[in-house]
């Protein structure tokens, strides 16, 4: 009798990895910042991008196990693209030493979507770049049974750091800190990509 356990197929391929836009505040400096992230990551043939912007989802802060049909369509705006990606990067403000609560709205409204799966950040704001946001968020995310990675991407008194067509005027710091964080991203989702193929997570 054989009692060899049958190979799983392990994904091959690109990792999808959404890219979370964490303001919906009007006059937001998030789409400068993540436009100039989005063209370092398509530079890369080990992700395919997906963006999720906050500014086109309203869901409500009240949070409820059986939503109505209006929340239920807001949902199905943002629930699959969750569901589907390997990896995320979180591009936040800091607003009042924290993150913005749509952010927490977002990862509040959905669960098993952000486990064993990676999490990246780029952050943005005054003297401190978004970190005070960031080392908020890495809590939240174990929270979510999420991993996120050592390394980030952050600007300092950001608006002056880019152009009015949002290129950013010195380049060269934060595209090698946008690289050595896609890598980790990279091995983080390869690893927890293949774990949950072989092994489904139970959290």
């Amino acid at each position: 009798m054989d009692l060899t356990t049958p190979a799983q197929t392990v994904p091959a391929g690109p990792l999808g990895l959404a890219v979370v836009i964490g303001s919906n505040r009007e006059g937001r400096f998030g789409p400068v910042v993540a436009d100039w992230f989005l063209s370092r990551a398509a530079d890369r043939d080990d992700f395919t991008v997906e963006v999720v912007d906050l500014a086109d989802v309203d869901l409500p802060t009240s949070l409820s196990y059986a939503p109505d049909d209006r929340v239920k369509a807001e949902l199905a705006k943002v629930t699959p693209r969750l569901a589907d990606a390997d990896a995320f990067i979180v591009v936040t403000p800091e607003y009042n030493h924290s993150f913005p609560a749509a952010l927490k709205n977002l990862v509040d409204w959905h669960y098993t979507q952000w486990q064993a799966k990676p999490v990246g950040f780029v952050s943005y704001g005054g003297m401190s770049g978004g970190l005070r946001a960031v080392e908020q968020l890495r809590q939240v995310f174990a929270e979510m049974h999420a991993v996120t990675v050592r390394d980030t991407v952050s600007f300092h008194n950001a608006r002056i750091h880019f152009d009015d067509e949002g290129r950013h005027k010195d380049p060269t710091g934060p595209d090698a800190a946008a690289k050595t964080m896609l890598d980790q991203l990279a091995w983080w989702g390869t690893a927890l990509r293949d774990a949950r193929t072989r092994h489904p997570y139970a959290g």
